[in-house]
């Protein structure tokens, strides 16, 4: 349930999803890439970081080894929303 309270939260799944690519992301960058606001980015980033699913390095934000692999578990949830977004009448 824990998991599950902290992915709910506002902005949480849209900058998993920004950094899904791998590379370090700078603040700014995150920022402009999710469209939040620098407060909530701020909190949204730290709750992820005390998680471990995120940590910040010189280089900016980057998914750690058990943020990749929580965006490899929602995978499958990714592709039914594809499938059932793509219907023709819902």
């Amino acid at each position: 349930m824990a998991a599950l309270d902290l992915l709910s939260r506002r902005w949480q799944l849209r900058l998993l999803w920004e950094m899904r690519d791998g590379g370090a992301q700078r603040f700014r960058a995150l920022q402009d890439a999710a469209g939040v606001s620098p407060s909530v980015l701020n909190a949204r980033l730290a709750e992820l970081t005390e998680a471990g699913i995120v940590a910040l390095d010189e280089d900016g934000y980057a998914l750690t080894e058990d943020g990749r692999a929580l965006l490899a578990a929602l995978a499958p949830l990714h592709a039914w929303a594809e499938r059932w977004g793509g219907r023709e009448s819902r």
